[in-house]
């Protein structure tokens, strides 16, 4: 597989982790939409178990039925449904006949009832009968219909209801009391017993004990006021926490009838429920997609702030709970979604979706402004749809960029003339470029046949055979311990006698490149330079040999012709006044050669890096003063002035007094022949921050300038100009010393020779240079 496949290959996992994870979030959502969805449904079978059990505790004297599909059942109140039979004179107590008998009753009251039965309409009439008026209120909750019946004899109102209706509260689980006009308890039921921990009402009595005051303000207030007054309230009921439904409902007669019912697991359920509703809207508001959920009436029910912010709608306007089409509306009037030709034909494909029960393919938005959203639709749990827009703009863009540094990546490396190739942490082979075919003589087919390092070394075995360099490499490729990942260079020699040098670099996401380079005319090469170069130093030192050799066979005959000159010289008139003057020139030109041959000597011995300076506390006034003084003596013939500038604010300076006299000598010399008779030498010193300048400055007829490029070099040509070798000597030694010489001049107005020197001078070794 090439490299640029392989980096596709890459992209395509980096793009499905992406919609892994936005399944994954819908995963979630459809999860947290399942566990609102049930606590919804434990919500209202919860409320119509309360509704039907207050219906049953409000029917202190009724019967209660539930009726679903026109089938009649008796919920509660088996004894006043035979009351009620009584007074409509049917024989028995059969809850369907009971509602025959109402539907025969009046059509008025047949139209009621199933107005009630179809529509969930509530009712409530009365109906004679030959035994007594049954009063009749129906209602609905969920798919049932409930009708509770009371009925009041006409002929016997001394049935024994009342014991009848005690033994019906006492059943309850709830508490229920009657109240007198002030809220206070005059008949309580056994729960109401056991949740105040009591035997009697006058045990409760005598301790205070009350099951909720506010619950007397409530029959109280329901009393006064001659209502209904229902309440929810909080209690601490058997060391928990409970939620109860309170009622009050006055009587006739007098006296308030109070009744509770625990809804506890329903208010538990309910916040449940919304604390559940509340994390997920907070975990759709944290994602960067824009996430939106319109109702099975295609209104707006939720959307999380980067909705908002994708298409910048005002969050007034989307408290108002537009519809779908509404949303699409403002989103093309401000041309926020796709052009299209048709509107209308795309809008209604768009609200088509609500009719889908399994989840749309996603969809490709290019809109107007340059963005590229991915869309994707699912039909809610709830009902209603999910739409989740995710903008790609910058991931398309960031493909498409690193898919041109691949191929640029890839053309770059087969430009290598390196043969290169990059090993994963599976030791299968990445990528890999031109050079690494030809050298290994493979092709790109039986690279990607072979895969991984093993294939590889079978394939390039034939041309390096040791096994134990594969093993060894390998090592580096799929060892995951870090000492063995780090990088190496080594040679090998292949089975053509040729020199590969192998490289090892480990990569940042755990790949290992792995380089190789035929290094055999380099090697030659480098064996080549080693052998001339150690012809050359020998010949350096045959020739450092000779030279010294010759300057001291030299100096013997010098010293000779200087000594026989000398006495000549001084022969006084045994020899005539011409033949004296030879003998002074014969001194002068002795001396300047044998001080010719000790720069030689002097420059071969820097050359070599033989020369130590004798480093000491040197008072610069007094060396210049010694030096200035010999040049009086030796030149005072010359009609040429020397003058020293007081130096003596300059201190010491620790160096060779021997070789900085040296220097100042041969920068005199050079001013000397460069000056006129009757110009000017002066020699002076100056202390700046942390060094000391020499300098020595004439008023002659200056240097050229296409000589001072080459004013220090040795043996510059006498017919431009050039001094010799005592510039170079001079340029020398200021190195030796760490200093450094700089020249100023100007043709026809002098030259100026200064030489830096640190004051606390360390020996600085030279490079060896010949005398070319």
């Amino acid at each position: 597989m090439s490299a640029h496949e392989l980096m596709l290959a890459a992209a395509a996992g980096a793009v499905c982790l992406a919609l892994s994870t936005v399944l994954w979030a819908f995963a979630q959502r459809r999860a947290a939409d399942r566990r609102v969805a049930d606590l919804m449904t434990r919500i209202r079978r919860l409320e119509a178990g309360a509704e039907t059990a207050q219906a049953s505790a409000e029917a202190f004297d009724s019967a209660l039925l539930a009726v679903e599909d026109g089938h009649c059942l008796l919920a509660s109140g088996e004894e006043s449904l035979g009351v009620c039979c009584e007074a409509l004179g049917l024989v028995g107590g059969d809850p369907q006949a009971m509602l025959n008998a109402l539907m025969r009753a009046d059509p008025d009251h047949a139209r009621r009832l199933r107005a009630l039965f179809e529509r969930g309409e509530p009712c409530a009439f009365e109906v004679k009968g030959p035994g007594g008026v049954c009063t009749v209120e129906g209602r609905a909750a969920g798919a049932l219909a409930w009708l509770r019946v009371s009925a009041v004899l006409g002929e016997d109102p001394g049935l024994p209801t009342a014991p009848r209706f005690a033994a019906f509260l006492d059943a309850r689980v709830s508490p229920a009391w009657i109240a007198a006009a002030d809220g206070s308890p005059v008949w309580v039921n056994a729960a109401w017993l056991r949740a105040v921990d009591a035997v009697s009402l006058d045990d409760a009595a005598r301790r205070g004990a009350a099951f909720d005051r506010g619950a007397d303000a409530i029959a109280s207030e329901a009393a006064n006021l001659g209502q209904r007054r229902e309440a929810m309230r909080w209690l601490s009921l058997g060391g928990r926490r409970r939620a109860f439904h309170i009622a009050a409902q006055p009587l006739e007669g007098g006296g308030v009838g109070v009744w509770t019912e625990d809804l506890t697991d329903l208010e538990e359920a309910r916040e449940d429920a919304r604390r559940n509703v509340e994390a997920h809207d907070e975990t759709l508001n944290r994602i960067d997609d824009a996430v939106v959920i319109f109702d099975q009436a295609k209104r707006l029910k939720f959307h999380n702030t980067a909705f908002a912010e994708l298409w910048n709608l005002e969050p007034a306007w989307l408290t108002e709970r537009p519809t779908h089409g509404e949303v699409l509306d403002r989103l093309r009037q401000r041309r926020r979604i796709p052009e299209t030709a048709d509107y209308a034909k795309w809008k209604a494909a768009e609200l088509e979706h609500y009719e889908h029960l399994d989840a749309a393919p996603d969809d490709m938005w290019s809109t107007p402004d340059g963005r590229t959203l991915r869309v994707a639709r699912q039909p809610h749990p709830m009902g209603g749809l999910l739409l989740l827009f995710s903008d790609i703009t910058g991931e398309l863009k960031m493909k498409a960029q690193y898919n041109a540094l691949i191929q640029v990546q890839q053309a770059t490396l087969d430009k290598l003339s390196d043969a290169v190739a990059v090993f994963g942490s599976d030791g299968r082979i990445r990528l890999h470029n031109e050079s690494f075919e030809k050298y290994w003589n493979i092709t790109p087919l039986q690279l990607e046949a072979a895969g991984d390092f093993e294939g590889v070394v079978e394939l390039c075995v034939h041309k390096l055979h040791d096994m134990a360099f594969w093993k060894e490499l390998k090592g580096r490729v799929a060892d995951p311990d870090p000492s063995a990942r780090m990088p190496i260079t080594g040679e090998a020699q292949t089975s053509d006698d040729r020199t590969l040098e192998y490289r090892s670099r480990p990569l940042p996401d755990g790949a290992t490149l792995i380089a190789f380079t035929d290094v055999t005319d380099a090697r030659r090469l480098e064996s080549a330079l080693a052998d001339r170069e150690q012809a050359l130093s020998e010949a350096e030192r045959l020739k450092r040999d000779f030279v010294g050799n010759v300057s001291y066979e030299l100096r013997t005959p010098l010293t000779t012709i200087i000594g026989y000159s000398e006495m000549l010289e001084h022969a006084g008139d045994a020899l005539p006044a011409r033949s004296r003057s030879h003998a002074a020139a014969v001194k002068a030109a002795a001396i300047q050669l044998a001080r010719s041959i000790d720069d030689v000597l002097d420059m071969a011995q820097i050359d070599a890096d033989e020369m130590a300076l004798n480093l000491s506390e040197v008072n610069v006034a007094d060396l210049l003063s010694e030096v200035i003084a010999r040049w009086r003596d030796d030149t005072a013939v010359g009609g040429i002035q020397y003058v020293l500038q007081r130096a003596d604010g300059v201190g010491v300076i620790r160096g060779d007094r021997r070789r900085l006299a040296q220097i100042l000598d041969h920068l005199i010399e050079n001013a000397v022949a460069q000056t006129p008779a009757g110009g000017t030498v002066t020699v002076a010193a100056r202390k700046t921050s942390g060094e000391v300048q020499l300098k020595v400055s004439d008023t002659g007829r200056g240097i050229p300038f296409h000589v001072q490029a080459h004013i220090f070099d040795r043996f510059i040509g006498r017919e431009r100009g050039g001094p010799g070798l005592g510039l170079a000597l001079v340029k020398a030694l200021t190195e030796l010393h760490g200093g450094w010489v700089a020249l100023e001049s100007e043709p026809g107005a002098g030259a100026t020779f200064t030489c830096h020197l640190p004051e606390e001078t360390q020996t600085v070794s030279q490079p060896r240079l010949g005398f070319g």
